[in-house]
């Protein structure tokens, strides 16, 4: 004989509840984030003939506050925010800015030429150009025919 076990859906609409706030409160509110910690910067990547280009949102960052490192097909992005030194007489009603040191790592879908990488920062964008390795740039076959 099986057990029965009553339906109250009360309990079910719970628990949709509590799946549509985790759902928005990751995906949307805090992207590549670690909960109340500091949040991965979003990054885009693309590449062209002859560059591999990187973009990383960094709001609130200084261009020396970034160091970039690139190991063989890995490029690392590290960074620190400072906090912002208590004063007295304040009474906070919400501290939602974040600070501390975060790290990405991203491989790399091809061979580039470190020396010659460039990296420029502006309005909080982080904009990094790679140049190809001659070896990983494509080449042209001409075809004749006889």
């Amino acid at each position: 004989m099986s057990n029965l076990t009553r339906w109250e859906p009360a309990r079910e609409i719970m628990t949709l509840r509590e799946a549509m706030d985790h759902l928005f409160d990751n995906a949307f509110t805090r992207p590549l984030s670690l909960r109340d910690g500091w949040s991965a910067p979003a990054i885009d990547m693309y590449q062209t003939d002859d560059e591999i280009v990187v973009k990383a949102s960094l709001p609130g960052f200084k261009a020396n506050d970034v160091q970039i490192n690139i190991t063989g097909d890995v490029l690392t992005l590290k960074g620190e925010m400072k906090h912002e030194d208590e004063k007295k007489g304040k009474a906070w009603h919400m501290r939602e800015q974040r600070w501390g040191s975060f790290q990405r790592s991203v491989t790399l879908p091809i061979t580039v030429v470190a020396d010659k990488a460039k990296a420029d920062f502006e309005n909080g964008v982080l904009t990094i150009t790679l140049p190809k390795a001659e070896e990983a740039k494509p080449k042209t076959i001409t075809v004749k025919a006889k």
